[in-house]
């Protein structure tokens, strides 16, 4: 079996690790030059789920060496108003790590990395009775057995796979970056938000070496042309929303650096397709708010899921269909349980209904 990974990003090469050890035989293909030519984000949270699903597809070896840069935060979500008063705790079960975005796309890279292509965008795809076909915008055709949508909220195989499946705005923006680990006091939580007037957010969560923070408003209270902006102009607005707020929180919006600005958008749940050697991951398929600290452990549990349903053995288009149902139902979930912390708590647009 040869399988097509349309993206490397953490879904699609926590996917091509597991095909790996499973010895199937995978290629990846990134539409991007490098893995260092997007900004998008810093700290991700790892629960149960995509613990569980790292450590199904990484190497002991690889596994082990990863998880000693990560850091244990408390198992809780904590929120509070511009004074620092305490609004709402929210404790959480299991395991929670929180962790360098690219620290774990360097460890998932390590051991696939001569299965990466980059610089190769999809720009369509053929199916046939026995196999599938990838061509890419240099003219190269690839067929293989199965190919996976691995590309992101801006998958080029769901827009052509599933032309009907909409990805729209939330109506905010976030403007992300990172703080030094010992300006977040007392705030070594999965999730620590501020939350001020007008839907005004700021949000804080600790690594081993740095911490993210965040700024989110809805996009109407925010200037265009975010993204041509400098550094010191970025922290000189955001600066001007928190007129007021806490010393504490300007002492870490002052020593903010890296940021950049990122609209928040959101999968619309559509109903179960028919099954094809055609299939997708992660945000290719079901994107979200990240009020719910979802995507990522989403997109790694669709890899492990996949991967062990390739492995398996049995027919493929059974195969495919059970990771399918149970992709489709979970992805979508979370889906909806984001909109909804994401309109309770910041101020996000309601998911449209279809």
């Amino acid at each position: 079996m040869k399988v097509i990974v349309a993206g490397a990003g953490l879904g699609g090469l926590a996917l091509a690790c597991g095909l790996r050890r499973a010895g199937i035989d995978v290629a990846v293909y990134e539409r991007d030059r490098s893995p260092l030519v997007r900004r998008q984000g810093y700290r991700l949270h790892l629960s149960d789920v995509g613990i569980d699903a790292l450590t199904s597809v990484m190497v002991p070896e690889r596994w082990a060496a990863f998880l000693a840069t990560a850091h244990t935060p408390s198992p809780r979500f904590v929120r509070f108003d511009p004074t620092l008063e305490e609004l709402d705790v929210v404790k959480h079960g299991g395991r929670h790590l929180s962790i360098d975005r690219r620290t774990l796309r360097d460890a998932l890279l390590a051991d696939v990395a001569e299965t990466v292509t980059y610089g190769k965008r999809l720009t369509g795809f053929r199916v046939a009775a026995d196999q599938v076909t990838a061509c890419f915008d240099d003219g190269a055709a690839v067929a293989g057995d199965v190919l996976v949508g691995a590309d992101g909220i801006n998958s080029a195989v769901r827009r052509r796979y599933l032309p009907h499946a909409r990805v729209v705005g939330t109506g905010l923006v976030q403007l992300y970056g990172k703080i030094p680990a010992g300006r977040a006091e007392g705030m070594d939580n999965v999730f620590t938000a501020i939350s001020g007037p007008g839907h005004r957010t700021v949000g804080v969560a600790p690594t081993r070496d740095y911490a993210t923070c965040s700024f989110g408003a809805r996009a109407e209270d925010l200037p265009s042309g975010l993204h041509l902006m400098t550094q010191e102009q970025l922290r000189s607005l955001v600066m001007d929303m928190t007129d007021g707020w806490h010393p504490l929180v300007r002492r870490m919006i002052a020593q903010w650096h890296e940021v950049f600005p990122l609209e928040l958008r959101t999968s619309v749940p559509i109903p179960p397709w028919r099954t094809s050697r055609v299939t997708l991951l992660g945000d290719a398929v079901h994107a979200m708010s990240p009020a719910a600290g979802a995507g990522a452990n989403l997109a790694l549990r669709d890899a492990a899921a996949l991967s062990a349903a390739l492995a398996h053995g049995g027919p493929l288009m059974p195969a495919l269909r059970s990771y399918e149902r149970d992709m489709i139902a979970s992805g979508f979930a979370a889906v909806r349980v984001s909109a909804a912390n994401g309109a309770r708590f910041l101020g996000q647009d309601p998911l449209p209904s279809s």
